[in-house]
């Protein structure tokens, strides 16, 4: 799954005056004890303690569960539905100083929010739409953004880090890792020798293609946690999720998934069925398969999650649609 490309940033005369107001050309030194912070976009000097944070992208998510002291967000709608009721007030009460895109970044807000510390949670490509330089003016910017999608495990314990909040992300890690291990039990003998495939939520319908994600994609890499084996690999691996997931004619739908003896696919947040899976399940190919015949198709919520906390919801809708396999 490929993250909104983030666009050129604007800079109004209102931008200008922010940062000029907050010493553009000669930021303030962080104050207070510091350390050496390695980061995308290099080692970077950062509060110890950071008090005032700003978080954008999938630092979102991972700071607001991990109770850094944050004074600005972007919008970062894809996490929402897998809040805690207290998070979500939490996200929805901050000051939103940038929409999803980097265009709609307000830097007049960020300046006005005097953070210590700036949590940039993009990939390291789009950094090059980004003038961190503008940033750096303002606060010290840490860059740690998503390469893989399984990656996230690694990326929000560097982002809590950067925040100070390295207790709170271990507690919420320990709780997943407990979760996921009595799941790995509980499933062992049925999943042991199982061969499983996986179609994501973002074929190109409008091609005529199908999304298929193998292992360490966003639709399986919490599976793989509790013991499922995705077969198969990309043909033509490229950087991000394009290394673990590709899209396919659905024409090869018979061929590409004829060797799964279970399939998973991603549902909405809801639990509702997105038009890019179901255009693969109204298609007779999809009804001919031997796993689909079998009855072993199994809808997944909660795929995007990118979190410790928000995993846990994912390994319940995984325990809730694989439970027929112990039965049969």
């Amino acid at each position: 799954m490929s993250l909104r490309r983030f666009g050129a940033l604007v800079v109004t005369g209102s931008l200008l005056a922010a940062l000029a107001a907050c010493g553009s050309s000669d930021p303030e030194p962080v104050a207070g004890e510091t350390r050496v912070f390695a980061a995308d976009n290099g080692d970077v000097t950062i509060p110890k303690d950071p008090r005032r944070v700003v978080a954008t992208g999938y630092a979102v998510p991972a700071l607001i569960e991990a109770d850094a002291e944050l004074v600005g967000i972007s919008l970062f709608q894809r996490s929402v539905p897998m809040m805690s009721a207290q998070d979500k007030a939490t996200y929805d009460e901050l000051e939103k100083v940038a929409g999803e895109t980097a265009d709609e970044t307000n830097y007049e807000k960020i300046a006005l929010a005097k953070p210590d510390l700036i949590v940039i949670g993009v990939p390291t490509p789009v950094l090059d739409d980004i003038d961190l330089d503008r940033l750096k003016a303002i606060a010290p910017v840490v860059a740690i953004g998503p390469t893989v999608p399984k990656a996230w495990r690694e990326l929000s314990r560097r982002q809590s880090d950067a925040a100070g909040r390295l207790e709170t992300f271990d507690q919420a890690r320990t709780a997943y890792e407990k979760k996921a291990g009595e799941l790995k039990a509980k499933y062992a003998a049925v999943l042991a020798d199982t061969r499983f495939a996986h179609v994501g939520g973002y074929g190109q319908v409008a091609k005529g293609n199908f999304m298929r994600e193998f292992g360490g994609s966003w639709g399986t890499n919490i599976a793989e946690d509790i013991g499922v084996k995705y077969y198969g690999q990309v043909k033509k691996p490229g950087e991000g999720s394009l290394a673990v997931s590709e899209q396919v004619s659905i024409e090869l739908l018979p061929t590409d998934l004829r060797d799964a003896e279970v399939i998973t696919y991603t549902l909405e947040p809801d639990g509702s069925v997105g038009p890019a899976v179901q255009f693969v399940m109204n298609s007779p190919l999809w009804k001919a398969l031997p796993a689909v015949k079998a009855g072993r198709a199994y809808g997944i919520r909660y795929t995007q999650a990118s979190t410790y906390e928000s995993a846990q919801l994912t390994l319940d809708a995984l325990d809730q649609a694989l439970a027929p396999l112990l039965t049969r």
